[in-house]
């Protein structure tokens, strides 16, 4: 835990009392700060009294005395309007925060030059983050990771000097983070995204930009035209920006060259790393990811022996197009956290024929029309749940595909028939572009159930990755 002594002796009050909600609370009790904390479920109000936490309705608390209010960044900060606890506090002046800004203000406290890289974007940010951290921990480095991608921040152990911290940042979190200063801050890519939240996509991309902004070193993509042009005011502004494409030679900068990711300095190209044969990384996706986190462990001080030893050895984020097994020709790919047809066109991208596609589930808006262009590369497709008939639909007559029904089925039906697939290498890949909720809790306990189904095939042989 990292104790926020920042506010020792003051009052906090908090809203939210999921798991990060209740971890910040215990790290501000911890810092020395009185807490009120409320929640609009009664059960997570009883859930953090038990633990120790003082609750109370803060519709009738004495807000000026409060000197902060922790928000968790689940709930509404603008829009479509601001919740009622924000209201309350900006009417009674106290400042509205989050467990990002806790952290911050607590690294700036006890340990300044603590290494300290954010990254933040639309999409790839938990890959990002969980390779930077992998290359930056197989270095030896002590290195903490946490934030959005799973780990409540204020968890993790409390800021040293050479202690190195790797934070995944939703636009939420920055939103409620107005000091955060990373040493490297990754902005990967900009689209339409959580404009229920934000308003505008203006808006949204001005706060993201916020967070390399403040960085020491802002890491850019410049593959879309929002961030493009935040590279370009940033480095107007004075700041230091170094920019990253997947698919566009740069003349300084970092971009990638098929599998190659190249350095460039006044048009001057030279190798710094390469992603061939890791399949972890597989994908132009991929090699925007692994850019970011190449410069900026360069930025923190690896070498570039390092820095390759820890892309080769990268096992992959669980149910981001995970490797779960293989038997001869035929590889299972587990990308069940690809919840609609955007976050499944990087993995149907990646392989380039003979794809046995696993789909469907609780539909999305606009389907698969999305995924026309990858057809060609579908061998057969298995199409589970509600959105089944609409995905055979669309599919019409250029795919062949069955209605499988269960994932179960649908495994066994496409691992047999990539086996006796005579054209040569082979994917059984479930990418849903559904969420699960129709027949599964969560994309994690999809994945998992692919995961189990396709390893117990006879002659599978398990890969190993993340767990």
């Amino acid at each position: 835990m990292i104790p926020a002594a920042s506010f020792s002796g003051k009052r906090v009050s908090l809203f939210g009392l999921g798991g990060s909600g209740i971890a910040t609370a215990h790290a501000l009790i911890a810092g020395g700060a009185e807490v009120l904390a409320w929640d609009d479920n009664p059960d997570s109000v009883a859930k953090a009294a038990a633990a120790g936490i003082a609750t109370g309705d803060l519709r009738g608390a004495d807000w000026p005395r409060f000197a902060a209010f922790v928000l968790s960044p689940g709930v509404p900060l603008t829009h479509p309007k601001p919740h009622w606890t924000v209201e309350l506090a900006r009417g009674a002046g106290v400042e509205v925060i989050g467990d990002i800004e806790l952290f911050c203000r607590e690294r700036i406290s006890r340990a300044p030059a603590a290494p300290f890289i954010a990254i933040t974007g639309t999409n790839g940010k938990s890959t990002t983050t969980a390779l930077t951290a992998h290359i930056l921990k197989s270095a030896g480095r002590d290195t903490q990771m946490g934030g959005n991608i799973g780990r409540a921040i204020m968890t993790l152990d409390p800021p040293e000097p050479q202690r190195h911290y790797v934070v995944e940042c939703s636009s939420y979190q920055i939103d409620l983070a107005p000091s955060i200063d990373p040493t490297a801050g990754i902005l990967l890519n900009l689209t339409r995204d959580h404009l229920d939240r934000h308003g505008t996509m203006a808006h949204y991309a001005s706060i993201k930009e916020r967070l390399v902004a403040g960085s020491d070193t802002a890491i850019v993509g410049v593959d879309d035209s929002w961030c493009a042009q935040i590279a370009d005011r940033l480095e107007r502004a004075g700041r230091p920006v170094v920019r990253i494409s997947k698919r566009l030679p740069l003349t300084d900068g970092y971009f990638a060259d098929g599998t190659n990711l190249m350095e460039a300095v006044h048009g001057r190209y030279s190798r710094v790393a390469f992603l061939e044969g890791i399949g972890s990384l597989r994908g132009q996706h991929n090699a925007q990811n692994a850019l970011a986190a190449v410069v900026a462990c360069l930025k923190v001080g690896l070498d570039l022996g390092e820095i390759q030893a820890g892309l080769e050895s990268f096992p992959g984020l669980a149910h981001r197009m995970e490797q779960v097994g293989r038997k001869d020709h035929v590889l299972f790919v587990n990308d069940s956290k690809a919840t609609n047809a955007d976050a499944a066109a990087p993995a149907l991208s990646s392989f380039a024929n003979r794809i046995y596609w696993i789909a469907g589930g609780l539909p999305k808006e606009g389907g698969i029309e999305p995924l026309r262009g990858f057809f060609p590369r579908i061998a057969k497709a298995y199409l589970i749940g509600e959105a089944a008939p609409a995905f055979a639909a669309t599919l019409g007559e250029g795919v062949p595909y069955e209605i499988s029904g269960t994932l179960a089925a649908a495994v066994e039906h496409a691992a047999h028939d990539a086996a006796n697939d005579a054209g040569g290498e082979a994917v059984v890949l479930l990418s849903p572009a559904c969420a699960s909720f129709d027949q599964f809790k969560n994309f994690e306990v999809r994945g998992e159930a692919f995961r189990q189904a396709a390893t117990a095939i006879d002659g599978v042989k398990p890969i190993g990755g993340p767990r």
